[in-house]
């Protein structure tokens, strides 16, 4: 009995004597990236669709905050993530130049669509953007504003000066949600009101709706409304302590050919959300 208690003594010994010594292996975790990112990325499903290819092919777990693009900026200017991936060229151009990101690299697009309710009380149906935007003026139809600094917000102000238009923040009939897209769009429903959305999460609106949506698309097709996305790696020139390795990794997974075809492949209601164009 004293010989079999001390054999088992001893093959317990050993495996511990194993585990306190490959411990650090086993425990260590796999390398991670943080991402600053738009709201429409992560409430299409795009991201959760995307992160497991990613960690799967590079061994890098992916965590990311969604939020709007002039608030992704601001986090990746103050150093709390690693990588940016937006959609507000002119404002991503000066991030760059100011020396916050580099490497900016488009990867995917969409279009802007302006989306109301079926009965369209300032009847925009067709009309140009510039059309559309006079018509709820003079309408006073209700507008809803994501008025939250994002990409999103960023197109509709500039869509308010093309169409030489003052922006109607003032007004009654404009609403500021300073909420992300798909609760400015449920708002927009309550209200039956207007609002501007970009087409992907639109999509995943309709879809949410049994691809019966109460809200519709009624102006889309202009060439100012095409919403590109980029991604952009934060600068360790700024930030001494991002992971820039990591950064370029996702930068060039995602404009990979892999990337490219399950961003391409990424469908609801047999639609693209997302249209692939990494150079």
């Amino acid at each position: 009995m004293k010989t079999l208690f001390s054999i088992v003594k001893r093959h317990l010994l050993w495996v511990l004597m194993l585990a306190w010594l490959c411990g650090p292996a086993w425990a260590a975790e796999p390398q991670q990236l943080l991402m600053a990112t738009t709201t429409s990325t992560d409430n299409t499903g795009l991201l959760d669709y995307l992160a497991p290819h990613f960690t799967k092919a590079t061994g890098i777990d992916i965590r990311w905050t969604a939020t709007g693009t002039g608030k992704a900026l601001a986090l990746g200017q103050n150093c709390d993530v690693d990588v940016l991936l937006v959609h507000a060229p002119a404002a991503e151009k000066k991030y760059v130049e100011a020396g916050y990101g580099q490497n900016r690299r488009e990867i995917m697009y969409n279009d802007f669509v302006f989306i109301g309710p079926t009965a369209d009380p300032a009847g925009v149906k067709g009309k140009s953007v510039a059309q559309a935007l006079e018509a709820i003026k003079a309408k006073k139809a209700a507008f809803i504003s994501r008025g939250d600094n994002s990409g999103t917000h960023k197109m509709e102000l500039q869509l308010w000066q093309l169409a030489n238009l003052p922006k109607p923040e003032k007004e009654s009939w404009y609403v500021s949600t300073g909420q992300g897209m798909l609760t400015s769009i449920n708002v927009a429903a309550e209200k039956s009101g207007y609002i501007l959305t970009d087409r992907g999460t639109y999509i995943k609106y309709a879809y949410d709706k049994g691809g019966q949506p109460p809200m519709v698309v009624l102006v889309e097709g202009d060439d100012v409304l095409r919403n590109q996305y980029s991604v952009i790696e934060v600068s360790p020139k700024n930030c001494a302590n991002a992971k820039a390795d990591l950064a370029r990794k996702f930068s060039d997974w995602m404009a990979d050919s892999q990337a490219q075809k399950l961003i391409g492949d990424f469908k609801l209601l047999g639609q693209p959300l997302f249209i692939p164009n990494a150079k």
